[in-house]
């Protein structure tokens, strides 16, 4: 079975840097890698298109450079895609749309083996994760399945009501918290910066830190990262492809047009209004 790396560097204490991808060429992760500056890609799968194969050629091009891979889940398919992605050589998993502890409980059922003490419901499968057939249902398959790094989602006002419950249950590893879907969930759409938003992930990150787990911030830019790292975080998810092929279009063609004397066309939306901004 494959090292953990992530898994390694959260048993020693060590911080963590991740990207984003919504991206399924795998030779985006390969360029992640070459990058030397990441230990893991997300594969933000909640937002993205894809299928069985594109799981099993991101797995390919992780182990090629050397990354971990983690993928973002959302809810209903928690079993189903989890279950695929670690099979196909990704080694965390986030769960998105956290509501209750039941919630949080299913998402550790679905990573872990079905064996003693484990609490798992994941069986035994011919894929990548274990040669196809060189380590199929083998003590080093419970194991690699008990060093899955599970992360959780923080973003519905129901799951901020019952933290405390939610955070204590065994198999969690990192926390999350989601401004735009938490300030939605409360009546504030739009509004990330909220009082009340920021109250809440505080309280989130104050409270995995006193649990011992690790919060995990993301990033558009690293300038923003000073206030959590004094708050004790150490972990971090910095870009999102989508983003930053968005910001350089917009950036270099205005500023290319602008050259050429030529009037900024007037940017459309999805349903013909005007473009808005990115989160």
């Amino acid at each position: 079975m494959r090292r953990n790396k992530l898994r390694e560097l959260l048993s020693a204490g060590q911080p963590t840097l991740g990207t984003h991808l919504l991206s399924t060429w795998p030779t985006l992760v390969e360029l992640v890698g070459a990058a030397a500056a990441f230990d893991y890609v997300e594969f933000t799968a909640e937002y993205a298109p894809f299928d069985l194969h594109d799981l099993d050629n991101l797995g390919r091009a992780l182990e090629l450079k050397g990354l971990t891979g983690m993928i973002k889940v959302e809810q209903t398919q928690w079993t189903h895609q989890a279950m695929r992605a670690i099979g196909s050589g990704f080694q965390s998993v986030l769960f998105a749309d956290i509501r209750t502890e039941a919630d949080a409980r299913a998402c550790v059922a679905a990573v872990r083996a079905e064996a003693p003490g484990t609490g798992g419901r994941l069986g035994v499968g011919m894929r990548r994760d274990v040669g196809t057939v060189l380590e199929v249902g083998r003590p080093s398959y419970v194991q690699a399945l008990n060093d899955v790094v599970i992360a959780l989602m923080v973003e519905k006002a129901e799951c901020v009501e019952d933290l405390e419950r939610i955070l204590s249950v065994p198999g969690i590893d990192m926390v999350q918290f989601g401004a735009a879907d938490y300030s939605m969930s409360i009546g504030l759409a739009g509004q990330f910066t909220h009082p009340d938003v920021k109250k809440a992930e505080r309280r989130t990150i104050e409270l995995a830190l006193r649990k011992g787990l690790h919060p995990r911030i993301e990033l558009h830019d690293p300038d923003h990262a000073a206030a959590y790292i004094e708050m004790g975080v150490k972990h971090f998810c910095i870009g999102w492809d989508v983003r930053i092929l968005h910001d350089w279009w917009s950036a270099k063609g205005r500023a290319m047009r602008a050259m050429l004397d030529l009037p900024a066309p007037q940017a459309r939306g999805p349903q013909g209004g005007e473009g808005g901004g990115i989160y």
